[in-house]
């Protein structure tokens, strides 16, 4: 978790050195929920990266493992609901497990090829599968093996990603000024580890808004240096 008004005070000090601008409390909460959503978003994007490079056994350097754990605090595990076939409310879903098996998605003639043989379904058993569902009441159909249709009707579950709460600098304004009230405020829900890429991307965010080049120059110089060091 990272704190709000931390991450406001490092803003307003960068975004004003050299009388660059100012950046009120209701453009802040705007910029920050855009800023903690992208950066969110991003996990996604770099964790198919790294899946595809090879896996460092030193822990604190797997990027793999690093961004997991990032985003692990949003992930739960639900049941699939309606007959195993609709996802519960989600921002993405993840991983897909029947009675504790990782299901796997094929196409629908891959299912019709599984179940026609008697070899596969029976391995369906410990290997289920399942396939994006055309009925637009579904959107899942699970298969291992075992009824007559070879359908599952229960027992699915899901990684269910919910993305961050909305993060809000509350205040009071107290001769003319703005001042923090930490009771209604609420923290940005990433790791603490992304407080300096909160306060570059909301730099970056705001120097359209207080149409400074030099404020989104500086954020994206940061940005870029982060990167490279991820990457190399």
């Amino acid at each position: 978790m990272v704190s709000i008004d931390t991450v406001y005070q490092r803003v307003l000090a960068l975004a004003n050195k050299e009388q660059r601008g100012y950046i009120t409390p209701l453009e802040f909460n705007l910029l920050a929920n855009q800023a903690q959503l992208d950066i969110f978003e991003q996990y996604f994007y770099d964790l198919n990266q790294f899946k595809r490079q090879p896996s460092d056994e030193t822990t604190f350097s797997d990027m793999e493992e690093l961004i997991q754990n990032k985003m692990s605090p949003f992930v739960t595990i639900q049941t699939v609901l309606g007959g195993a076939a609709i996802y519960p409310p989600n921002y993405r879903i993840g991983k897909i497990y029947a009675h504790d098996y990782e299901v796997k998605l094929v196409s629908l003639n891959d299912v019709r090829n599984l179940l026609d043989s008697q070899f596969h379904r029976v391995a369906l058993v410990k290997n289920p599968v399942y396939i994006e569902a055309r009925n637009p009441n579904q959107d899942i159909r699970v298969y291992d093996g075992v009824s007559a249709t070879g359908r599952l009707t229960s027992g699915v579950s899901c990684e269910v990603i919910n993305k961050p709460a909305k993060a809000e600098w509350a205040y009071n304004v107290i001769g003319e000024k703005a001042l923090y009230n930490a009771g209604p405020s609420n923290n940005f829900e990433l790791h603490s580890s992304e407080e300096t890429n909160l306060v570059m991307k909301i730099l970056e965010l705001a120097g359209v808004i207080i149409k400074q080049p030099d404020v989104i120059g500086i954020a994206n110089q940061e940005e870029m240096q982060k990167l490279q060091q991820q990457k190399s």
